[in-house]
């Protein structure tokens, strides 16, 4: 759980609540990118905690080209580039490229994309080539502000979030995210250790009943979990990671004692 103060929480509240009506209206009169650019810039001081004249900047430039919006913290360093596009317009996985290359050219590793309305939240992936997992993304205009957890979401975009002394930055997030999955719980769940305990379990209530674990196994993965759970990229990369974690985690062989005369009957 997110621990926010009172006053970090009357601020998001305040914020949503002012801001969800403005979308409405600016959404039914289909403004454009630039109108959208200043209510998204105008969101980042009232409900994000920026200053708009010290943490905000449109001159961030990249390669002789400036992205749309660039957060900078009083460090000077910038965790965050924002790519905005006019309010009516519907999001697209393309739409954050250009901004992903930014951020990877400049060692950022955070993108986001909105239209205002629509938030999306990228991690850049420093492999060649680069690429970008979307992390997470919400409406604003549907965010209840009495649920806690709809806090928490906004909360990670949030200035304290980037603090150094932060205990829940986006990393912690992504990190978490990376683990609480379907795809990793799928392959602990298809893991030889899973159909040990439920073969344990099958023992104790039906004794005259002896499967093998293979045969749970054969279940588990072929009958119960979907396909898409346990095949393909996702269930791949997942599968690697968790068999590396399993591995890492293992308890290791105590090395046995060299026999001495002292200890030899």
């Amino acid at each position: 759980m997110v621990k926010m103060t009172q006053k970090q929480k009357d601020r998001i509240v305040k914020g949503v609540k002012k801001f969800q009506p403005i979308l409405v209206k600016a959404k039914a009169a289909d403004i454009n990118e630039s109108d959208t650019v200043t209510i998204i810039t105008d969101m980042l001081s009232e409900i994000f905690g920026y200053d708009k004249y010290a943490n905000i900047t449109s001159e961030f430039s990249i390669k002789k080209t400036f992205c749309d919006l660039a957060i900078k913290l009083d460090d000077g360093k910038i965790p965050l580039l924002i790519e905005c596009k006019a309010i009516g317009l519907a999001l697209k996985d393309d739409f954050v490229r250009q901004a992903t290359n930014y951020a990877a050219d400049s060692g950022i590793d955070w993108v986001v994309l909105t239209n205002g309305a629509c938030w999306r939240v990228y991690k850049v992936i420093f492999s060649k080539p680069i690429e970008k997992e979307l992390v997470y993304e919400f409406d604003m205009t549907e965010i209840n502000v009495k649920k806690e957890s709809s806090l928490e979401m906004l909360y990670f975009l949030c200035i304290e979030a980037f603090a150094k002394s932060s205990k829940n930055t986006l990393e912690d997030l992504y990190s978490q995210k990376q683990v609480m999955n379907r795809y990793v719980i799928g392959q602990l769940i298809m893991s030889e250790d899973t159909a040990a305990f439920v073969r344990k379990q099958i023992k104790k209530i039906y004794p005259e009943i002896k499967p093998s674990v293979e045969e749970i196994s054969d279940i588990i993965h072929n009958e119960i979990l979907k396909r898409e759970i346990v095949e393909g990229e996702d269930a791949t990369e997942a599968h690697k990671k968790v068999q590396k974690l399993l591995k890492a985690s293992a308890p290791k062989a105590s090395k046995p004692k060299p026999v001495t005369e002292s200890n030899e009957e």
